[in-house]
């Protein structure tokens, strides 16, 4: 007799914090490791901005350390506001932002004020743990398969077939794990669907939303566009859930401020479910990130200073997993658009080591980490089949000066595959 409810009993835990976790007691037991898993960044390499840590020391000196309101504190909401109006001329009342620690809980009350059991969810894969928040809500899973022709980007026509009976459509861009970037066109054509399916829905019916998750929206590359779903069609307001916050634009990822904006009735009810969850950002934090946000020079300066730096990690990628490819090794790489990834392709599946051949993704992942020192996580560990031969790269903890010697442990790994 099974003793614990039937959701803990299914429940898979995280597969990269997992492989993260592994790979920190490596190197604690003192082997040098390439730790490129987890979407977090080194305070030694990306500190958060002095802007911001010294308004969260005055906010702490001056005692904020009381429970926040459950929609966070009116400074940090006003100041988000406007933030969001100045970046992407797109106008929200205060009213309209939810606070919280980080984007994980604003996403899953998302899911649990709009989804009901066994209602259709549509999401793409690879992507960043849709698999699991729609588990939570025992959601009828509809997986839009991506592929590397369309930098894994879900297509409209792959979507729109399945708009009529569903619940809920989850996209994010920067894309976590590709690091790559809607195209206007392709997003025009999923709101436009989802206005028209809403349309035919009429009022008595509950509408289709979209959740936006656009944390890594700052952090873009080479001219990239940020397109998101009210800038192209001001009425997918009504239907339209924003996820952001500090944590990738500003390397502030254990601060734990996050955001969600959209309509009111699905604010007010993701608010009444982290009320009592207690889901809440500190108040000191918040204090000092609304001073930092009401600061635009400051803030300007701080998402350039570290949007070049890490796409100065991912250009050095980049250019040492082209050179291997030009040298006849089995990898490939898609250009960075967007975010902190970069999206590798290593086809080793059946090479031998040793005489004995990799046939899965945890083999590989092995390989990689006892013969290269470099831990990479799988695009199965986003969705997709154990038999993608995908991988992402996090830069974060990626030291410059360390790249060349990483190459040449992997070129070696590589060459000693047959």
């Amino acid at each position: 007799m099974n003793k614990l409810s039937s959701l803990a009993s299914t429940l898979i835990p995280s597969e990269i914090i997992k492989l993260g976790n592994d790979l920190n007691e490596r190197i604690r037991a003192g082997k040098q490791i390439y730790n490129f898993t987890i979407g977090d960044f080194d305070p030694s390499i990306f500190p958060i901005p002095e802007a911001l840590e010294q308004a969260i020391i005055e906010a702490y000196q001056q005692h904020k350390t009381n429970y926040p309101p459950a929609t966070g504190i009116l400074a940090l909401r006003e100041a988000v506001s406007q933030y969001i109006q100045s970046q992407l001329n797109i106008e929200y009342h205060a009213d309209q932002f939810l606070i919280s620690g980080g984007g994980r809980p604003l996403i899953y009350a998302a899911y649990r004020v709009i989804c009901d059991e066994d209602e259709k969810i549509i999401y793409p894969v690879p992507s960043w743990n849709n698999n699991h928040y729609s588990h939570f809500v025992k959601g009828n899973h509809c997986i839009i398969d991506t592929t590397p022709e369309n930098n894994f980007m879900p297509k409209a026509e792959d979507i729109i077939p399945h708009l009529q009976d569903a619940a809920l459509v989850s996209l994010c861009s920067p894309l976590n794990p590709t690091g790559t970037v809607f195209k206007k066109e392709e997003l025009a054509k999923i709101c436009e669907a989802i206005l028209n399916e809403n349309k035919r829905r009429g009022s008595d019916r509950k509408p289709i939303y979209l959740i936006y998750d656009q944390i890594y929206w700052t952090l873009l590359f080479n001219n990239e566009e940020h397109i998101h779903p009210v800038g192209l069609y001001p009425e997918m307001k009504d239907y339209t859930i924003y996820v952001d916050g500090i944590s990738k634009a500003f390397c502030a990822t254990g601060v734990r401020v996050g955001w969600a904006f959209g309509p009111s009735i699905v604010i007010d009810k993701m608010r009444a479910i982290l009320s009592h969850v207690g889901a809440w950002s500190p108040m000191a934090e918040q204090v000092g990130t609304a001073q930092f946000l009401s600061k635009l020079p400051a803030v300007a300066q701080a998402t350039s200073k570290i949007r070049e730096a890490i796409h100065l990690r991912l250009q050095m990628l980049y250019a040492g997993f082209v050179q291997l490819r030009e040298k006849g090794y089995p990898v490939d790489v898609l250009i960075p658009q967007g975010a902190m990834y970069l999206t590798v392709k290593l086809d080793l599946k059946g090479k031998k080591i040793d005489g004995k051949p990799l046939i899965d993704n945890y083999e590989i992942i092995n390989f990689l980490i006892d013969h290269a020192s470099l831990g990479i996580v799988p695009f199965s560990a986003f969705g997709a089949g154990q038999h993608s031969e995908w991988y992402r790269i996090s830069v974060g903890t990626c030291h410059v000066e360390l790249i060349d010697d990483m190459f040449v442990k992997l070129e070696s790994a590589l060459a000693s595959l047959s």
